[in-house]
């Protein structure tokens, strides 16, 4: 049974969705964060001996991960996938036309691959859109082969808080989607069976004139409150001038600040156990024994 902490608050799928197929045309245009989250993800794998022979952009929006993959592994053959069809047709664009990424339009809870037919999974500010962490984790590790990395950004709690603050002066729906702890997320890993999980975290700040500014690119975006908590009536101007007036305590140097709490995770899928079996006993080499525990580095 999933740990609660790490059951995603539930996301209207559908609502999701179609507000990323919206989105889609004009979504680079403003995409500035989720651009310099990719290129600091994708600068760890200077860090990391890796030769995947076929890589998957988990939430690969509109590719924008997918070029640099492929400079950095050119033999390398490139999945994208997403749940929106619309972000897929901006992806199938990327690259050079004979070396086009394999897209796939599915769910990254329920993934329609082979068990062990990747080597490598990056998935760029996605997983927040996921309802059960758990499962996505789960579903990772199996496509993935033995000795394979799952390499994420998602955001934290911290994730626009001001916005947060402000609403919660305004009224008591839910408008802005909650986000999970770091360690929570390394605990799901864990569960997940991965091995040598390693979570940290960056802070990084937005700033606009006005808080319509802030709303405006959320739109454009595509990240609009999807959770079934939300407020199903329309936001008529006086309650926007309310929440106007609550963002103000925030203005710094004549700018709105929207803050993101951005979570890198890295992880390994097992390679097959030390423990082999032999009839009903489980027989565990002695070199296998006092080897020093792993831990779910801060």
């Amino acid at each position: 049974m999933p740990d609660p902490k790490t059951t995603m608050h539930p996301i209207d799928k559908t609502r999701a969705r179609l507000s990323f197929e919206r989105a889609a045309a004009d979504y680079d245009r403003v995409a500035v964060l989720q651009r310099e989250i990719a290129d600091r993800l994708l600068g760890r794998l200077d860090y990391i001996r890796l030769a995947p022979q076929r890589i998957l952009d988990l939430g690969a929006g509109t590719g924008y991960a997918i070029d640099p993959l492929a400079r950095r592994y050119p033999k390398a053959r490139v999945l994208a996938l997403d749940f929106a069809h619309g972000m897929l047709l901006q992806a199938h664009r990327r690259g050079s036309w004979w070396r086009r990424p394999l897209c796939v339009c599915a769910d990254a809870e329920s993934l329609p691959l082979a068990d062990g037919s990747v080597d490598l999974i990056v998935s760029n500010a996605v997983l927040q859109w996921c309802n059960d962490l758990e499962r996505t984790f789960g579903e990772c590790r199996r496509v993935l082969r033995p000795g394979g990395l799952l390499l994420f950004t998602t955001f934290g709690p911290d994730t626009l808080k001001e916005l947060r603050m402000a609403w919660s002066q305004v009224d008591q729906h839910s408008h802005v989607s909650p986000f999970l702890d770091m360690h929570d997320i390394g605990d799901a890993l864990v569960r997940a069976r991965f091995a040598d999980p390693v979570m940290d975290a960056d802070r990084l700040t937005l700033t606009y004139d006005d808080v319509q500014g802030l709303m405006r690119d959320l739109k454009t975006l595509g990240a609009r409150n999807a959770t079934d908590a939300r407020p199903r009536a329309l936001t008529g101007r006086a309650r926007i001038a309310a929440l106007a007036d609550a963002y103000e305590i925030h203005r710094r140097d004549g700018r709105l600040p929207a803050s993101y709490e951005v979570l890198y995770g890295h992880a390994w899928a097992p390679e097959p156990s030390a423990q082999t079996r032999a009839g009903s006993e489980v027989s565990i080499p002695l070199s296998a024994i006092g080897g020093r525990r792993r831990a779910v580095e801060p």
